[in-house]
């Protein structure tokens, strides 16, 4: 019988590692999307950002209702609502690079940010209930592993795509928007015809229960919402800000580096982040959350303050060059200090989670919506970040991430403790 339920399910969950990477896949494109979209309609640094800021400005509004809806009518249809939806916002984005329109491409990232806070909320809990229980954390890396393979590729690829082009453009990407198209479509279809078990489906009466406290009673709950907005806003910032310092011409701040070769090196930030999230998973039954979230922040805190102070001297770092091949190149060691905290990045969301839930118990379900509507900070934090790198310079923008990480380290030390101990939770 075990066998059979296993077999019945192989299918949607190797749909849903397939979800895992696009969700990265997706959001990730907004990194190379701003070098091109800078490049072809002449933006500033903090208007190139904007990409980013539609992509995650979605998650704000649809954070908690994506919560409800997935309560309302099942893992299944709110799935199929969000491919859809994913679709149709990649699609927006090729018409924007067809038509040659900033607008119309940033509709379509906005659109598609719907869609990966929809589908984030979808794939954590379906992975859960798809197979047995014993091996759900399994299949929970596995996913996770996934998402951080989308994230590393999506810079080195679209900096082979963008090459040495003298005027890049949005269509440069269109392989890319194809690949994303291909497996929301996929995804579509298999899911369409599959049986997927609906535990949480809740009725129209308890949905209207109210309750005398919420997740937001909570102190160490509401510090780690700005925990969350601010983690997320540091993962996306210094790994887009670095990519636009890296390609930017010398006379205009930056390092004046051949888009493919910066985009393998910000894809060494999430490939470090692929790395983290393994140790992570070995040492998080020996370390707990506070530790661990003590220690990454810390640690980042030192490599971003190196990354703004260090020499002019350069190192030796891995790349992939236009024509595909793996070469060692020179880089300024301020650069690789920065990538560096990939491996302290890699870990700070599930730290986070756990400590600004530990103790919610029946608040948990809508503690987490409140955590998708903060990912809109990785919308608003690099738009900033870019604002400062346009009147400051792009290396003084990195003041705004030592300041992230010292709030991260506030929290894990101090912030993260419940005082709410009082409030019933069952």
């Amino acid at each position: 019988m075990n066998q059979t339920t296993h077999k019945s399910y192989a299918l949607p969950i190797a749909m849903m590692f397939l979800l895992f990477f696009i969700i990265s896949f997706v959001t990730g494109l907004q990194n190379p999307m701003g070098v091109i979209v800078k490049d072809q309609f002449s933006l500033n640094n903090y208007q190139s950002q904007l990409g980013n800021m539609a992509n995650f400005l979605a998650y704000f509004f649809m954070g908690i209702p994506s919560g409800k809806l997935l309560r309302r009518i099942g893992y299944k249809k709110t799935a199929l609502f969000a491919l859809v939806m994913g679709f149709t916002g990649v699609l927006v984005m090729y018409l924007g690079g067809k038509t040659a329109s900033f607008w119309i491409y940033l509709g379509g990232a906005f659109i598609s940010g719907f869609t990966m806070c929809t589908l984030n909320t979808v794939v954590n809990p379906m992975l859960t209930v798809l197979g047995s229980k014993e091996r759900a954390n399994q299949r929970l890396n596995f996913g996770g592993a996934c998402n951080s393979f989308g994230a590393t590729i999506v810079p080195i690829l679209g900096g082979v795509l963008m090459g040495n082009a003298a005027q890049k453009t949005i269509s440069d990407a269109d392989p890319l928007l194809f690949v994303a198209m291909g497996i929301f479509a996929l995804v579509f279809v298999v899911l369409l015809f599959v049986q997927i078990p609906e535990p949480h489906i809740e009725s129209k009466e308890r949905l209207k229960i109210k309750d005398k406290y919420s997740a937001l009673s909570f102190r160490h709950f509401r510090l780690g919402v700005i925990a969350i907005f601010i983690y997320v806003g540091t993962e996306v910032g210094i790994g887009s800000i670095a990519n636009l310092y890296l390609t930017n011409s010398v006379e205009h701040g930056g390092l004046g580096i051949d888009p493919s070769l910066a985009g393998s090196i910000v894809g060494i930030y999430y490939l470090l982040m692929l790395v983290g999230r393994l140790l992570g998973g070995l040492l998080g039954g020996v370390v707990t959350s506070r530790q661990m979230l003590a220690s990454v922040s810390g640690l980042g805190l030192l490599f971003v303050l190196i990354g703004i102070y260090a020499p002019d001297y350069m190192v030796k770092m891995p790349v992939v060059t236009s024509n595909l091949h793996f070469e060692l190149a020179d880089v300024h060691i301020g650069v690789a200090f920065l990538m560096l905290c990939g491996i302290c990045i890699s870990v700070m969301w599930p730290c986070t989670f756990n400590l600004a839930t530990e103790g919610l118990g029946k608040y948990i379900a809508e503690g987490s919506g409140f955590f998708m509507t903060m990912v809109v900070g990785g919308g608003v934090l690099p738009m900033v970040q870019g604002a400062i790198a346009d009147s400051f310079g792009y290396l003084d923008s990195y003041w705004l991430i030592v300041a992230c990480m010292a709030y991260l380290l506030y929290y894990a030390l101090i912030g993260s403790h419940n005082v709410n101990d009082n409030i019933p939770v069952e």
